[in-house]
């Protein structure tokens, strides 16, 4: 009897220790990628603004299980992704996960309509619950998240620069 309390109360202890340590982590992950293309601004922004033009760049937008339901909206599988806003320097856009788990994501142009050239920057904003498990899995974000967002501007890049 003596061992299965000793058991209970070191699980419980082992439990506060690790929620402890997770809370250490910030509650908010940004990954954020650039790049500099050589073509016109206004070109960018219509490559980043429409999504129908997301078929160009973004790897997998051509997958079956990709539908674009208009401009600003589509299910890429089992994220539901929705433009919210388009200005003259960014393309806002929301993605929500199928368990309402919600990433905003902003495209940055940064440069002038009289320069051949803009710095795309490309980042995603997401907030993390207290559970120990999303802190300690929100480690992963950057190589994952980070990887893809790198291929995909690279080949928005490719596209923009023939």
């Amino acid at each position: 009897m003596k061992l299965i309390k000793l058991g209970l109360i070191s699980l419980i202890v082992l439990g506060v220790i690790i929620t402890l340590i997770g809370l250490l982590f910030p509650s908010t992950v940004l990954v954020s990628r650039a790049v500099d293309i050589k073509a016109p601004i206004d070109s960018i922004k219509y490559r980043i603004g429409n999504m129908e033009q997301w078929k160009g760049w973004i790897e997998g937008m051509n997958d079956a299980s990709v539908k674009i339901n208009s401009a600003t909206d589509a299910q890429l599988g089992n994220t539901h992704v929705q433009i919210a806003q388009v200005t003259d320097s960014s393309v806002v856009s929301t993605w929500t996960s199928l368990n309402g788990q919600q990433q905003l994501s902003t495209i940055r142009i940064i440069g002038n309509n009289m320069q051949d050239y803009a710095v795309v920057q490309w980042q995603f904003v997401q907030q993390i619950g207290w559970y120990p498990w999303d802190r300690f899995g929100s480690m992963m974000n950057d190589k994952i998240m980070g990887t893809m967002m790198e291929q995909n501007l690279q080949s928005l890049k490719k596209s923009l620069e023939q």
